[in-house]
């Protein structure tokens, strides 16, 4: 184990982390498609560091403007937002070159600087040999206020907490990776490495994916400081909404915010407004919930009765289900103890498995299914999540234990038929016939790793 870091040190290490998203942005320097691209992420899932990392690996320099750290630099973008006079300014403020293709300029949160965002329209029609990366916390709130967005000048990319598999990777377990994701439906995981990923899982379960939090525990295996550096993260979104939410939806905002891991305890996890108070109604805490949807600090999953594409089209938006941006954060918000860890497999059940739950709920959004939907039939049964790939629709059941039941699977699969049933659950890989049971920590491989012809 490594010696203990100060607080400096663990951040300053964070720049070397591995993100998945560096081959992402490097996709994106070598498009012939290329734009200003916008980053977005919620507060302190590691944008600026992967910025400049990537900046560092696959640039001569990088030019680096942060608006909130230097609010002098707004003045730049106050009169005319020509590409000409904008960097000709930066120039003589950084005191650097800022040349086409060999330099990476990045506006950090851009949120700040309303005209720096606009600005990205006017370097994609007239200077778009120049490679230019905006990035910022609480974006999409912005976006949907403000003036002059460059719509359809601008490409995007959005950054999560660090999922398993960069979990793994950040430890140094590149090679379990690895194996991991060259799997088959039809292989069988050795029963020590299936023991051994599921002990990760539960590490992970703990720790989650903030970044510094990620890299505590790395650096320290202390498991307080993890918890301390997460309380910190909590209180700084807790001031979040207090300096960006708008005045009459403060109150609101914090009142979803704080009753979230009671919501996901129930054994119905649907979002019962009541729960915040005995009066409250729906339509009084939209905003706040699309807030912070927007703010990527809550991932809905929408109710739907019949599993048709396209799947959208058929979901009951007044009936959903909220999810934590990270399972670290909610079990530090549910004050779960760090002695869990060593208690059997009882980090899974906890919540009534809500923390398993919400760990898959962020992986599949990690893996780009944005949108995610949850399958009720009449109060008879339910699919935790129902998730569409080409022109199919797959059912996903989460057992938080060793679990083999699947009532609620069966029903679906009688009624709908659909290619596969899917369960995750701590049980190793195996497809039995119609049913395919996906270990947790294996679950981003969901749906892809079944494939028609290995039935």
């Amino acid at each position: 184990m490594a010696l203990k870091r100060d607080h400096c040190h663990v951040l300053c290490y964070i720049f070397f982390m591995k993100r998945d998203i560096y081959s992402k942005l490097n996709q994106w320097k070598t498009s012939s498609r290329r734009k200003p691209l916008i980053l977005r992420g919620a507060r302190q899932v590691g944008k600026t560091h992967a910025l400049r990392a990537f900046g560092r690996e696959a640039y001569q320099d990088v030019a680096y403007i942060n608006f909130e750290e230097m609010p002098e630099a707004i003045d730049f973008f106050d009169k005319r937002l020509s590409p000409g006079n904008i960097l000709k300014a930066l120039r003589l403020y950084l005191k650097q070159a800022i040349e086409p293709g060999k330099t990476l300029l990045i506006f950090d949160e851009v949120q700040a600087c309303p005209n720096a965002l606009n600005s990205l329209k006017y370097f994609c029609e007239q200077a778009n040999e120049y490679h230019l990366i905006a990035a910022g916390s609480l974006l999409g709130i912005k976006l949907a206020g403000g003036k002059g967005f460059p719509v359809g000048k601008v490409n995007f990319q959005d950054l999560y907490p660090l999922t398993f598999f960069e979990f793994l990777e950040a430890l140094d377990q590149a090679p379990m990776r690895e194996y991991l994701e060259e799997l088959k439906a039809s292989d069988v995981i050795p029963e020590p490495l299936h023991q051994q990923c599921i002990d990760y899982l539960k590490h992970y379960l703990f720790v989650g994916g903030m970044p510094e939090a990620v890299v505590a525990y790395r650096d320290t295996e202390d498991f307080d400081r993890v918890r301390e550096i997460q309380r910190e993260i909590l209180d700084a979104y807790l001031l979040d909404f207090a300096k960006h939410a708008p005045t009459s939806q403060i109150m609101k905002i914090t009142d979803v915010w704080e009753v979230i891991p009671y919501q996901l305890a129930k054994e119905n996890r649907k979002f019962i407004f009541s729960a915040i108070n005995p009066s409250a109604r729906a339509r009084e805490y939209d905003e706040a919930i699309q807030w912070l949807t927007d703010a990527n600090l809550i991932h809905k999953s929408c109710c739907i009765s019949t599993p048709r594409l396209p799947i959208a089209g058929y979901c009951d938006k007044k009936i959903f289900k909220v999810f934590l941006l990270d399972c670290g954060l909610l079990g530090a918000m549910s004050k779960l103890a760090p002695e869990t860890l060593i208690k059997g497999d009882s980090l899974f059940t906890e919540f009534k498995g809500a923390l398993t739950e919400n760990f898959v709920a962020q992986e599949l959004v990690s893996r780009h299914h944005e949108s995610l939907y949850y399958w009720r039939s009449q109060h008879q049964a339910e699919v935790d999540f129902v998730l569409t790939a080409g022109s199919n629709i797959f059912p996903l059941e989460v057992k938080a234990g060793m679990s083999t039941q699947k009532r609620s699977l069966t029903i679906y699969g009688e009624k709908y038929q659909p290619p596969i049933l899917s369960r995750a659950s701590l049980m190793n890989l195996k497809q039995d016939g119609y049913l395919l049971n996906y270990p947790l920590y294996l679950i981003s491989r969901f749906p892809t790793l079944y494939q028609p012809t290995s039935l």
